[in-house]
């Protein structure tokens, strides 16, 4: 007997060791192909872990963790921690993998070609000095065509050093997350990737101007973009949510939460607390940020009489569907406070008619509504801004925190 368990744990030892031998560890360059030949390069750093791999999605300053990660003979296979988003790659070599990307939408899933090296494990090469710093803050605008060549404001926020550049785009609906690249001669190179958002941005840099901009996302996305350096630059309010005019501030809601329980802004855990709604969704990569900083915002601070409650807007009216992806999320982002399923999709022209009929449209996600112990709402919070850009996501918190503070001393 002694001899088989020998004899089986050494053939276990084996396979583990060849498994290992399999990928190799280190960084690695991906790249998800675009038919216009514009492919979207991101990194990614590969462990083993317990023989099994580990996978770190690497953006500017975030490592991104992703767990689900499985071999079965000459295939790979990637589930992303939060969005409907996967892999399934062959490996060609230990250094080498193909496949594709598959992304769920509210129409169903959407495939890009997909592949991965760690013989070149850099992001973008420079081949030269960098002929300017972009440090600093510009006044930008994307144009897109699709939108009748209608150009649409934002910010840039840039680090840079030597080459290397760092930083994320706000628009008035949220940001771009963490972007990384490099500046090579005058030309600008910067891309991302976190299972939803898939960008490449390139454009001519000189001192004070940007221009010559291209904006790529996903399989299809494309806009022209142009920036000025301007320390003072500003967004304009375009997401505004408002009560409409007659309404008290006062909601009246109910909604299931993940076990299919209604929980109302009724029920007595939320009378006489001070309440955030935050209306959001698993696919929504901002949202992701949100929750990240309001999940460990309310373990510390909920005992001071304050809850949250998450609203989700899903892709589909598939409760069952909604209800896999918003547990993904709320695990892992260890969500203590209720997250309520609408049943409504973020597509639907009357989500707000149906969910909040007290409001204007909502435009933008995530937003947060505020409201004092009475129940009435004093705050409309929209257009997020996260850890990747900087000082904004830094005022964002003293701003919460200020306003939280005050409707609890009323």
């Amino acid at each position: 007997m002694r001899k088989l368990v020998g004899l089986v744990l050494g053939i276990m030892a084996m396979y583990s060791a060849e498994a290992q031998q399999a990928l190799q560890q280190g960084k690695w360059r991906a790249y998800l192909h675009r038919k216009d030949g514009n492919d979207i390069v991101w990194q990614f750093s590969l462990q083993w872990q317990a023989n099994k791999p580990l996978l770190y999605i690497l953006n500017a300053d975030e490592k991104y963790k992703v767990d689900e990660v499985t071999l079965k003979g000459d295939s790979l296979f990637i589930t992303m921690p939060v969005f409907e988003s996967s892999f399934k790659a062959r490996i060609i070599a230990k250094d080498s993998i193909a496949g594709e990307w598959i992304k769920g939408t509210p129409n169903g899933n959407t495939t890009m070609p997909f592949s991965a090296t760690a013989k070149q494990p850099v992001r973008f090469a420079a081949t030269g000095k960098a002929l300017t710093n972009l440090s600093g803050k510009w006044s930008a605008t994307f144009t897109s065509a699709r939108k009748g060549g209608e150009g649409s404001p934002a910010i840039a926020l840039f680090k840079q050093q030597n080459n290397i550049v760092k930083g994320s785009i706000l628009t008035p609906t949220g940001d771009y997350r963490f972007l990384e690249g490099v500046v090579d001669g005058n030309t600008l190179k910067l891309s991302t990737f976190d299972g939803s958002h898939a960008f490449l941005i390139t454009a001519t840099v000189d001192k004070n101007k940007i221009s010559n901009g291209s904006f790529y996302s996903g399989a299809m996305g494309n806009a022209s973009w142009t920036a000025v350096r301007n320390d003072t630059a500003t967004l304009p309010d375009l997401a505004a949510m408002y009560l409409k005019n007659g309404e008290d501030g006062r909601l009246n809601f109910t909604f299931k939460d993940l076990d299919g329980k209604p929980v109302s802004i009724k029920d007595a855990q939320f009378k006489n607390k001070v309440v955030v709604i935050q209306l959001l969704g698993s696919w929504c990569p901002n949202c992701m940020d949100e929750t990240a900083f309001l999940s460990d915002w309310y373990k510390k601070n909920h005992q001071r009489g304050v809850e949250i409650i998450g609203l989700a807007y899903e892709y589909s009216t598939d409760f069952a569907r909604s209800q896999r992806d918003l547990r993904r999320f709320q695990q892992r982002f260890k969500v203590d406070y209720p997250m309520l399923i609408t049943g409504v999709t973020v597509m639907d022209s009357l989500r707000t008619e149906k969910t909040l009929p007290q409001f204007t449209p909502i435009k933008t996600f995530p937003t947060s509504l505020v409201l004092d112990k009475k129940g009435v709402v004093r705050k409309i919070d929209t257009g997020f801004f996260g850890p990747g850009t900087g000082v904004y996501y830094e005022n964002y918190k003293k701003e919460f925190e200020k306003t939280i503070s005050e409707l609890l001393a009323e």
